[in-house]
């Protein structure tokens, strides 16, 4: 399983998540560098809860504009302090609070539960204050930026702009689930492990190997010491039902009448929802005004918001770091201050090119002038004796003969890199060289010629499988593949489908074994160049494991069961069913 089995100390998210429980009782205030800090600040919601909230008051002047951030990671960890000092020292009033049943705030946390009213009700309170001028933004990453997001739906009438920093836009699809499987590691360390309590866990020494080789799933929290009723939850509602619709905020835009920065990277978990949140403010935000004033920026990055140059394995170069906090405080000095900084006078759109490894504006997303491009999978024979034999190009195929593996879920393919969240000793996050995973029986490859030109490819990518499977229920994967001269095997993107998902996540349709089907796999988006003297590449398998958890190949439901069954699985590649991969090609 690579780095995702070895032995790991939680101390190692040390620099992402404050481990240490917050000691703090009574109010107390604090005064330095020109700073005034207020602790643990009682903010009463409307159901009397009372949450705990820090604030950094400039040291003169005042009432000023107000920048909001909840945060369930403690709110004195390092990054959060760093932040908000430096907001104050800018002119802000800075307000830092634990959501509801977290560190300082009383309350029980559930996850996404609460945040909308306490979020609104925050927001007011903050307006009342005799420090406050009456403008409010807000900002936050990940989990935060769903607290900010979910608070903007009830239209709090203070709020004016947001910095959305890694945000999912539905927290079934987005979230618990992709493609209908279940995101067992984020599920489990996070969901199950980390946020389970009033405070972050205490470090101590797990094999996660283990933990996720065990079945039932159920029965995982119990592995790590935990009870965890969310993750159990998440687990009885694999369909998208109204458990999920009560927090998706993806139908919510024309409610949210807000400009917002949004922030997101080509290999971060969410960078799914934080581009739907563009589009979907920019489209159906609530005013004019709002769908004018949409901003997207996006980088190398995987789910980290600190500087970063590297993504796994690869060094994107120092133009890959950015200032994030200098980009966040202009797009508050134009909102809250009126500062004409021409931040609104640039392009809406900027997105890191991979390959190229530099910065280009654009005006909108998707580009308009990409043209998708069907790369067609052709056949390798049944028979594989060597990596690499299938091919890859824009020929469609005509009559070849089916690819087929066997997907034993006792001996998954292991994750290795992606976009996944958030513990890199435990699933290596970002860019790897796929090269021994490619080796395998049950990964099947497909790669073009070696490219004559660079090839650059912005936007949403797709793959469209024929397979069939020998069980009522599998999973089928998909991974480009950005081949080097020297061999280096680089994942771009992915995706997995969930059979029983294949037609609606809201109802389950299991399969007749052995027959044809159309599978539609989203691999999420990117923007890589493809050099000259490379070569792109797809690879098929149906298990990415413990990113997604193993299909057992059952009807069983979802989490409950250790029975499993061995799949006969085959890609076809015809006339009739010509599998493909859909690429968006920039246009020169």
């Amino acid at each position: 399983m690579g780095v995702g089995a070895v032995l790991l100390a939680l101390a190692v998210v040390a620099g992402r998540h404050s481990l240490a429980a917050s000691s703090r009782k009574t109010p107390s205030v604090s005064v330095g560098d020109h700073i005034q800090t207020l602790f643990n600040v009682p903010v009463q919601m409307s159901d009397g809860t009372r949450l705990s909230a820090d604030v950094y008051l400039p040291a003169k002047g005042g009432p000023y504009p107000v920048l909001l951030t909840r945060t369930p990671y403690d709110n004195i960890g390092e990054r959060e302090v760093s932040r908000a000092r430096f907001f104050a020292s800018h002119g802000y009033a800075v307000v830092v609070q634990d959501v509801r049943g977290r560190y300082d705030s009383d309350g029980q946390f559930y996850p996404l539960l609460n945040e909308a009213q306490d979020g609104y009700d925050t927001l007011q309170w903050c307006a009342r204050q005799p420090w406050c001028n009456g403008e409010v933004g807000t900002y936050g990453g990940s989990y935060a930026a769903a607290a900010e997001w979910l608070a903007a739906t009830l239209r709090p009438q203070h709020l004016k702009a947001m910095v959305s920093i890694f945000a999912a836009s539905d927290y079934h699809e987005d979230w618990a689930y992709k493609g209908g499987a279940f995101q067992l590691s984020f599920n489990l360390t996070w969901g199950a492990f980390l946020v389970d309590g009033r405070t972050n866990q205490s470090p101590k020494v797990i094999d996660w190997t283990a933990v996720f080789s065990h079945l039932p799933l159920a029965e995982l929290p119990q592995r790590v010491g935990r009870r965890s009723q969310p993750f159990q939850d998440w687990l009885r509602h694999p369909d998208d039902d109204a458990y999920w619709r009560r927090w998706s905020h993806r139908d919510k835009y024309p409610q949210i009448d807000v400009p917002v920065l949004h922030i997101g990277g080509w290999y971060d978990v969410f960078i799914g929802g934080t581009l739907e949140n563009f589009i979907g403010m920019a489209s159906r935000g609530g005013s004019t005004r709002a769908r004018r004033s949409q901003k997207l920026v996006v980088g190398p990055w995987f789910h980290y918001w600190g500087p970063m140059r590297r993504a796994g394995a690869v060094d994107f170069g120092q133009a890959a770091i950015i200032d994030l906090d200098r980009l966040m405080l202009r797009w508050f000095d134009y909102w809250l201050k009126g500062v004409d900084n021409g931040i609104m006078g640039e392009p809406s759109v900027r997105l890191f090119v991979m390959g190229h490894n530099r910065w280009r504006d654009e005006r909108e997303w998707p580009p308009r002038r990409v043209k998708r491009v069907a790369y067609y999978l052709h056949s390798g024979g049944s028979a594989r004796t060597s990596r690499g034999d299938g091919t890859l190009n824009t020929t469609p195929p005509d009559r070849e003969p089916s690819d087929a593996f066997t997907y034993d879920p006792a001996d998954p393919l292991p994750t290795h890199g992606g976009n996944v969240c958030c513990f890199p000793g435990i699933v290596p996050e970002g860019a790897w060289d796929q090269r021994e995973i490619e080796k395998r029986p049950d990964v099947l490859v497909y790669t073009s010629p070696v490219l004559e030109e660079d090839l650059e490819i912005t936007g949403p990518v797709k793959v469209i499988l024929f397979a069939a499977s020998s069980a009522p229920d599998t999973d089928f994967t998909a991974k480009l593949v950005d081949v080097h001269p020297d061999g280096f095997a680089q994942n771009i993107c992915d995706g997995i489908i969930r059979a029983r998902y294949r037609v609606s996540r809201e109802k389950q349709e299991f399969l007749q074994p052995g027959r044809i089907y159309r599978y539609e796999i989203d691999l999420g988006a990117t923007s890589q160049v493809f050099k000259s003297g490379h070569r792109i590449r797809l690879d098929i398998s149906s298990s990415n494991f413990p990113r997604f958890d193993r299909n057992l190949n059952t009807r069983a439901p979802i989490g409950f069961s250790a029975r499993f069954q061995v799949a006969q699985q085959s890609i076809f590649h015809t006339r009739k069913y010509p599998s493909h991969i859909l690429l968006p090609v920039m246009l020169r």
